[in-house]
């Protein structure tokens, strides 16, 4: 009895001291599967010159492109940028959404408000609407990212894309990379596996984050999400098949 009252204390004790973060800054790593895109995009062109540029691609280029970004959050706020890169240009991917980073997002939790300055091509807008809605499925199973225990959660979004989510109760903030929200902890790992992208937390670091830090973007051509789909609509008409993929891309 004495070892079971010992125990229940200490049990007690540590949850205690147990501390909830806040705010702090998050460094992702983004990795998109360079060779399973281009072979998906093969097939759907059966080009025999496009298969040789590919398997002349596999050879020579690494098969995972990876890329950086950081999330500021402090309570309900969040700002999500995508860290420059100063490395040669991926040349076979270029401007590609499905490989370049494209969006500054910043997020009124509380509000339920999210502002994204959005890069297509030459064109950069600012697009002004509600946070994502996900309709989330937490399970029980659990993986350790960036030194936090992370509880998994799986949904769809856009009616089509599989999401994989790995989320940390141990911060306080239902935020995460990019659009992703909505889980009762901040979402430390996200993988898109039939999109062939995974965005995982590589450091956490527990600092203050004051309120100039987390501003919304200003720059780019006003309009909402229904404006941005019309116009992306609009300007993609003539890509054929491939309008919905694009789509699919630029609304992430």
């Amino acid at each position: 009895m004495i070892v079971i009252s010992l125990s229940l204390v200490s049990i007690t004790l540590s949850a205690q001291h147990v501390r909830f973060l806040t705010e702090g800054v998050i460094e992702f790593e983004r990795s998109t599967n360079a060779h399973a895109l281009i072979n998906k995009r093969m097939k759907r062109g059966d080009n025999n010159f496009m298969g040789q540029v590919y398997e002349q691609y596999k050879k020579s280029t690494p098969q995972f492109i990876r890329s950086k970004s950081t999330l500021y959050f402090s309570k309900d706020k969040t700002l999500f940028q995508p860290v420059e890169d100063e490395s040669v240009p991926n040349r076979f991917f270029a401007e590609d959404p499905a490989i370049n980073q494209i969006n500054h997002i910043y997020a009124d939790l509380a509000e339920q408000k999210q502002i994204t300055q959005k890069k297509v091509y030459e064109e950069t807008f600012l697009v002004s609407d509600s946070t994502r809605k996900i309709n989330w499925k937490i399970t029980e199973e659990r993986r350790e990212i960036a030194g936090y225990s992370c509880r998994r959660a799986n949904a769809v979004i856009m009616d089509s894309i599989y999401v994989v989510a790995f989320y940390c109760d141990e911060i306080a903030v239902s935020g995460g990379p990019e659009s992703f929200n909505g889980l009762p902890g901040m979402i430390l790992g996200v993988a898109l596996p039939y999109e062939n992208v995974t965005w995982f937390a590589q450091t956490v670091k527990d600092m203050p984050v004051f309120a100039k830090v987390l501003v919304p973007p200003v720059k780019g051509k006003k309009l909402d999400n229904k404006g941005l789909i019309s116009t992306l609509k609009s300007a993609l008409q003539n890509w054929g098949t491939s309008v919905n993929t694009a789509l699919k891309i630029y609304l992430l």
